[in-house]
Order: structure tokens, then sequence, then C-alpha cells
């Protein structure tokens, strides 16, 4: 049975195709465990796939019943979002 501690992943500055497995790895493994946040106040840059990601992470949280929230996210980040018409799948997910 799953353990229901909080894990957190923090995302680097720049997360692109050179970061995204590490970045996938980190979650995989978090949600695992139970309720994941993931630390996004220091992204500069977020590839499309990366967003994807994001999503699909939440949707494995959903699935599992646990909490999936994206602490914080840096304008850019954000900016990346609306860019891509991505922020109704978001915005469940997005805590200031």
């Amino acid at each position: 049975m799953a353990k229901q501690n909080l894990q957190t992943v923090a995302l680097p500055e720049i997360i692109d195709l050179d970061s995204i497995d590490g970045i996938r790895d980190q979650l995989i493994d978090a949600l695992e465990e139970g309720p994941v946040a993931v630390q996004a106040g220091a992204v500069e840059r977020v590839s499309t796939n990366a967003l994807l990601l994001l999503i699909s992470a939440a949707e494995t949280a959903r699935r599992h019943h646990f909490e999936f929230s994206i602490e914080a996210p840096s304008a850019a980040m954000g900016a990346a979002i609306e860019r891509l018409g991505l922020g109704a799948q978001f915005s469940g997910m997005m805590k200031q």
C-alpha cells in the first residue's frame, strides 16, 4: 500500500529534452509514494513536451487518488501554458 507523505519535485530553470527524462523519473518515483507538489518557481524556459509530461503526471495522480499540485509557478511557465492554450488543463493544479 502506498504511503501518503507529500512528495516534492523541484523543477530546474530550463526544462527541455535534455532534462525531461530525469524529471519524468522523479515524478514516477514520487507518484508511487503519494501526493506530489511540484516546485515551479525557478522555471525560466519550458518545452511543450515538459508541460504535457506534467499533465500526464497529474492524470496519473488523479487515477491513484493522490493530490497533484504545481506550487508557485514562475511567470515564464505561466506564459508558456497560456501561449499553448493549456490553461484549462493546468487550472486545477496551479497553486500560487
